[in-house]
């Protein structure tokens, strides 16, 4: 069964870093996309980014395009968001998905991870 665990996230203050983590298991081949996720308290889950395994291809929300960074290292199975310039409006449970398309709507990704909480605050 696939299985996504992310982690990474704690407390940053407005301006810091963070680099969460997603490690996968029991891909198959149809899931090709990783998504990461992220919903704050009463808001919408909204895509952040996501990448395609196949060949690198990646997207970004406006909100966090040239502060977010998607990658991969394929010899750890690994997804990882590195996070620049935080922001307190970045506060939220990020989550990591997969699936078959490359898309920002979580609705089209069908394994989820846990989530791990992001809070940016002084």
């Amino acid at each position: 069964e696939v299985q996504l665990q992310a982690s990474g996230g704690g407390l940053v203050q407005p301006g810091g870093s963070l680099r969460l983590s997603c490690v996968a298991s029991g891909f198959s081949f149809a899931d090709y996309a990783i998504g990461w996720f992220r919903q704050a308290p009463g808001k919408e889950r909204e895509g952040v980014a996501c990448i395609s395994l196949s060949d690198g291809t990646a997207h970004y929300s406006s909100s966090v395009k040239d502060r977010f960074t998607i990658s991969v290292d394929n010899a750890k199975n690994t997804v990882y968001l590195q996070m620049n310039t935080l922001k307190p409006e970045d506060t939220a449970i990020y989550y990591c998905a997969s699936g078959e398309v490359l898309t920002m709507m979580p609705f089209d990704y069908d394994h989820w991870g846990q989530g791990t909480q992001v809070t940016v605050s002084s």
